[in-house]
């Protein structure tokens, strides 16, 4: 069983920043390939970090203002946003992929609401 525990979320004023943590735990001990995806009102899931044996991909939307990063030794990844604009309002979810079946395993979601 694994479990994934988010925190961080809250309101912030535009121009801000926030930083959302995730937390595994459970029988996988690392996992190589870590994320988050976000989904506003009416929209589709959107990948917006990933981070994998090293390597980093960004949704273009968050380049230069996103920096996501993991601490292995606590089976963590983080996602520190800055420069937050209202159109990054949404509920922020972490993925984890299991390093030898391949299943996805989903955090519950941290509301992220960027206002004035």
């Amino acid at each position: 069983q694994v479990q994934l525990v988010e925190s961080g979320g809250g309101l912030v004023q535009p121009g801000g920043s926030l930083r959302l943590s995730c937390a595994a735990s459970g029988t996988i001990l690392r996992f190589n390939t870590m994320g988050w995806y976000r989904q506003a009102p009416g929209k589709e899931r959107e990948l917006v970090a990933v981070i994998a044996t090293g390597n980093t991909n960004y949704a273009d939307s968050v380049k230069d203002r996103f920096t996501i990063s993991r601490d292995n030794a606590k089976n963590t990844v983080y996602l520190q946003m800055n420069s937050l604009k209202p159109e990054d309002t949404a509920i922020y979810y972490c993925y984890c992929i299991g390093p030898h079946t391949g299943y996805t395993y989903w955090g519950q979601g941290t509301q992220v609401t960027v206002s004035s």
